[in-house]
């Protein structure tokens, strides 16, 4: 399957289909398309794995293009500032990501929910309980926010990382939490309570920017009701 990646940091990806070739993405996924592509939504994998997805950070509804003639394209752009990945699935390899990694993929790749082990890890880890895990065969095209830096952590290897950071991971990467030490560091550090925790072997994708430190940004000069009326007056 061919495809471009473009767009610097705010990207977006053309496949290319051929006849019959298809492309799975979460319901609202699409910028836009050849004329000759056909769709189909439906909940895939039936009400309950929908529902999982739901609170995987994505819509319950799977939108399948399928084209009808060769020489047609599809372009999905990502929803915020930052990178598209593309990963070749040969079913050796399974990949853990943030809530709303997914963007596109074949079909023959599998999305489930992964939940994380660990009260602790699920509360404070940055990204909840609900994880989303990509498996089998085929392309799985990713969405990342800010500038992303890729590590192939070794056996033991351990690296920490500011909740909200950890993109997406390999299966084999050990996924946990700490507690920063010390009363000053914990007041002051600016940091929070805890560290994500990934330890090798394996690669991981960490991101610089996340979604909700963006909103916190934007939220102070979003007009409010009040101050509206104020203005008004």
């Amino acid at each position: 399957m061919q495809y471009e990646i473009f767009g610097g940091h705010l990207p977006a990806v053309t496949i290319k289909l051929g006849t019959g070739d298809s492309i799975i993405t979460q319901s609202g996924g699409l910028a836009w398309m050849s004329d000759s592509i056909d769709l189909e939504t439906n909940m895939r994998g039936g009400f309950m794995k929908s529902l999982a997805r739901a609170f995987s950070g994505d819509s319950m509804f799977i939108a399948t293009y399928t084209a009808i003639k060769d020489n047609q394209e599809l372009t999905l752009s990502s929803t915020l500032p930052g990178e598209i990945r593309a990963f070749e699935l040969d079913g050796s390899k399974t990949y853990i990501g943030q809530k709303g990694t997914f963007l596109g993929a074949s079909e023959t790749v599998e999305i489930e929910t992964h939940l994380v082990k660990g009260l602790a890890a699920g509360i404070f880890g940055g990204e909840g309980f609900v994880l989303q895990r990509f498996s089998g065969t085929g392309i799985l095209f990713a969405e990342m926010d800010g500038a992303i830096k890729e590590i192939d952590l070794q056996p033991g290897e351990t690296i920490k990382v500011d909740t909200g950071h950890v993109a997406m991971f390999e299966e084999s990467v050990a996924y946990d939490i700490e507690r920063i030490r010390g009363f000053k560091n914990i007041l002051f550090g600016g940091e929070g309570l805890f560290l994500t925790t990934l330890t090798g072997p394996g690669k991981v994708w960490l991101q610089t920017m996340t979604a909700s430190d963006l909103a916190r940004r934007i939220i102070p000069f979003i007009p409010t009701s009040s101050s509206t009326s104020s203005s008004d007056s």
